[in-house]
């Protein structure tokens, strides 16, 4: 029976970030280098997408200012995020039912461990790395009928990750 891990160190920082920055609050440059070394990032970065892009976005953000010269992936990830910080509400709709994800009825269909991470991606919708399955988690859209659910890509959260867990 194969063990399956869900990971969200990088969503708990942005958490803290956007709750902090919608209340107009500071938050310290070393986050966004502890942020961008979580090696959970390391998934995200191409030459598009960097350490430093991470650590200009977010810190332009917090300082209330425009990106200057941003790649496509550096203005999706300003946009992507000022979206959770606009929104609280639909932020915390995403957020719930990952903090509260059990992978636990997949442990039976795997023939090995697995990882899902779920990560604040520019483009993808998901990419699957070794015996990791990395979400992103911005493509999480909360149900339109207000009743709690998120959906990724037209499906049910937990039916979209055992669909995606497989294919590993």
């Amino acid at each position: 029976m194969a063990n399956i891990k869900v990971r969200l160190d990088v969503i708990e920082f942005l958490i803290y970030f956007w709750e902090s920055v919608s209340q107009k609050e500071k938050v310290a440059d070393r986050f966004f280098h502890e942020l961008a070394d979580n090696p959970d990032m390391q998934l995200l970065y191409d030459p598009e997408f960097t350490k430093e892009s991470v650590v200009k976005v977010l810190s332009a953000i917090t300082n209330r200012e425009l990106l200057n010269s941003p790649t496509k992936k550096e203005s999706r990830f300003w946009s992507q995020n000022m979206r959770m910080i606009e929104d609280l509400d639909a932020m915390r709709t995403m957020v719930y039912p990952v903090k509260t994800l059990n992978m636990d009825h997949m442990k039976d269909k795997l023939q090995k461990d697995v990882e899902v991470v779920f990560l604040p991606d520019t483009m993808e919708e998901y990419r699957i790395s070794g015996n990791t399955l990395v979400v992103n988690f911005f493509r999480i859209m909360p149900s339109m009928e207000g009743d709690g659910t998120v959906k990724i890509e037209g499906m049910d959260l937990v039916n979209y990750l055992d669909k995606k867990v497989l294919e590993i």
